[in-house]
């Protein structure tokens, strides 16, 4: 069967857009003489629709689409279409809604599937919104018996799950007992460091473990916080890839399952080098979707706000961009020339902003308020509001997005300052803890300097007061980014903690700090 791979990038709530670009796709791959065009997980809605699910219109106009479709595919009399769109179940008990792929062909729906597995951990909440599916069913077409799948329904395998199987049932396994012959899986599978290869691995397992071809169609695109890489591919009966679309780009590719595959052909990215085509993607689509064009970031000389820099010009384009510095007092001379550097690297418009008057005049107003208070904190994150407020004026003033640069480490232990440097409409690196910031410069360096070497190696420092270091209050980044690890991602207790080995007052002190500021 000749199965075109649609890796696409939808807008949630764009029923029209998302669409329409269904329409395209079956427009251009008509030479290619296609059995099968399939899209992703929830294609129609975008992936995660969440509330828009509990609005009856929002339904409607899915349904109206999916007619639209099924007119549509009567030009394309030799290819069907495989799509994801919510469905109604029409009963009164439950949450009234399928989340489905359906098998349009010559203006008919030949199969409704529903995914049997719904996610409720990490980023998932689809049992909110969903009921499982009450069956799952092969279907025959064009001489093929296909055993069509949906994301989770693909995942659940003793081996992702060392705690037990998250469900009792393995829907991928039950399709193959029912005789099919090519195994579907549409996805919105999102990204995190590392989880293409385990994918891929999965997904080769399963086509081993049958002895059947398997297609994998994912969503690409960033949608908020998440972040979908596509990575769609075709595997032959033996688990070879047949095709691999690339990461973090819409592709349109066609799979043949009668002929093999080529062992080789799939190559992991290297895990820096995804995280930062990730994050580009990110902050492109963004933007892109809630209507900016172009940002704003406060240069202050140090290393996140130069990688934040280079993240946006890369997804948008250094015209796009403009970088302000905003000195205080306390500002070394390399806070303002490094930035000056880098923008001069990047080509994006710099602009100097001294804010010594402003914040002399806080002062001013606040002196006989404060007097008996002393210089502290409060002095320190006025200086940081002063820049917040810079920033958001520009906003406000041309329609920029205010990119704010704060990274994981610091934002959890709250080393930040509320309506300061957290202002800002995304928070670029805020899943990126401080040490792989520094990877992801040498990545950003790799083959020129575009990061000038001055701000790679200076320690960090907020500059808020004189000689002040990060590590005057936190921790060494490299000690406590693996405290902060253990605690968050591996759910450790403080005890488990110190048990491996990490002192005792530290591992306090931050699981305390991330508490109160959660």
């Amino acid at each position: 069967m000749k199965v075109i791979i649609a890796q696409l990038n939808p807008i949630v709530g764009d029923i029209t857009g998302n669409k329409s670009a269904a329409i395209r796709v079956m427009a251009q791959c008509r030479d290619a003489e296609p059995d099968l065009v399939v899209f992703p997980e929830l294609f129609l809605a975008g992936y995660p629709p969440k509330d828009f699910l509990e609005r009856p219109w929002f339904i409607a106009k899915i349904q109206e689409a999916m007619r639209e479709l099924a007119e549509v595919s009567i030009r394309y009399p030799e290819t069907g279409l495989l799509i994801g769109a919510p469905v109604p179940t029409g009963e009164e008990v439950g949450k009234g809604l399928y989340n489905s792929a359906l098998l349009i062909h010559q203006g008919r729906i030949l199969l409704t599937q529903h995914k049997s597995l719904l996610p409720t951990y990490d980023v998932f909440d689809e049992m909110r919104h969903f009921d499982p599916a009450a069956a799952i069913s092969t279907v025959p077409f064009k001489g093929e018996t296909l055993g069509v799948t949906i994301c989770e329904d693909a995942w659940n395998v003793p081996e992702l799950w060392p705690k037990g199987r998250r469900y009792p049932f393995n829907p991928v396994e039950a399709l193959a007992r029912q005789g099919a012959t090519l195994l579907i899986n549409i996805s919105a599978s999102p990204f995190f460091a590392g989880k293409e290869e385990i994918r891929f691995r999965l997904l080769r397992d399963h086509a081993r473990k049958h002895g059947l071809p398997f297609v994998f169609v994912n969503q690409v695109g960033g949608n908020d916080e998440l972040i979908f890489d596509g990575r769609s591919l075709g595997l032959d009966a033996a688990g070879e890839p047949i095709a691999v679309c690339p990461p973090f780009a819409e592709d349109v590719a066609l799979v043949d399952t009668r002929k093999a595959g080529t062992p080789g052909l799939y190559v992991p990215q290297d895990r820096i080098a995804s995280i930062h085509e990730a994050l580009v993607l990110g902050t492109r689509d963004y933007l892109r979707k809630c209507g900016f064009e172009r940002a704003v970031i406060g240069l202050s000389g140090g290393i996140d706000s130069a990688v934040t820099c280079c993240l946006a010009k890369e997804a948008i384009g250094a015209e796009n961009v403009l970088g302000i510095s905003m000195p205080s007092p306390y500002s070394s001379k390399g806070s303002v020339d490094d930035s000056r550097a880098l923008a001069a690297n990047l080509g994006i418009p710099f602009k100097v902003i001294p804010i010594t008057p402003v914040y002399q005049a806080y002062l001013g107003t606040l002196k006989q308020h404060f007097a008996a208070g002393g210089v502290g904190v409060t002095e320190e994150n006025i200086q940081a509001r002063i820049r917040g407020n810079i920033l958001m004026a520009f906003s406000n003033k041309f329609g920029y997005l205010v990119l704010s640069t704060g990274n994981k480490s610091e934002l959890a232990v709250g080393y930040c300052t509320l309506y300061g440097d957290m202002s800002g409409g995304l928070a670029v690196l805020a899943d990126v803890p401080k040490t792989m910031v520094y990877e992801l410069a040498a990545e950003i360096n790799r083959k020129s300097e575009v990061i000038p070497e001055p701000i790679t190696r200076k320690p960090p420092s907020a500059e808020l007061r004189p000689n002040q270091v990060d590590e005057d209050t936190l921790p060494p980044y490299p000690l406590l980014d693996k405290i902060l690890h253990y605690f968050i991602e591996e759910l450790l207790s403080v005890e488990e903690i110190v048990a491996l080995g990490f002192e005792p007052d530290t591992v306090r002190w931050v699981t305390r700090m991330v508490e109160k500021n959660e």
